[in-house]
């Protein structure tokens, strides 16, 4: 193992420690139902619903930042949500 120190990392403890999810782990803001949305922090069945309402009466959601033009969702929980949300 001291002849390749890196290697114990690359073969599985990158994926098990890794934080962020890839684009396809991602909730889709602009297709999600209710039911998923909730399963973001920090949103409930209000700010779900919200959502809906808002992609409904604007179109879809063009970045994740405009989840922030929702009333009642503000900076800090875009911040606990933006590693778990997508567009596309």
């Amino acid at each position: 193992i001291k002849e390749n120190p890196g290697m114990e990392y690359i073969s599985g403890g990158a994926k098990q420690g890794a934080t962020s999810q890839t684009d396809h782990q991602k909730i889709n803001i602009n297709t999600a139902g209710p039911e998923l949305l909730m399963e973001l922090p920090g949103v409930g069945e209000a700010k779900a619903q919200s959502i809906i309402k808002y992609r409904e009466e604007n179109g879809a959601f063009q970045k994740p930042e405009d989840l922030m033009k929702i009333p009642g969702i503000k900076e800090g929980l875009y911040n606990k949500v933006a590693d778990f949300i997508r567009t596309q």
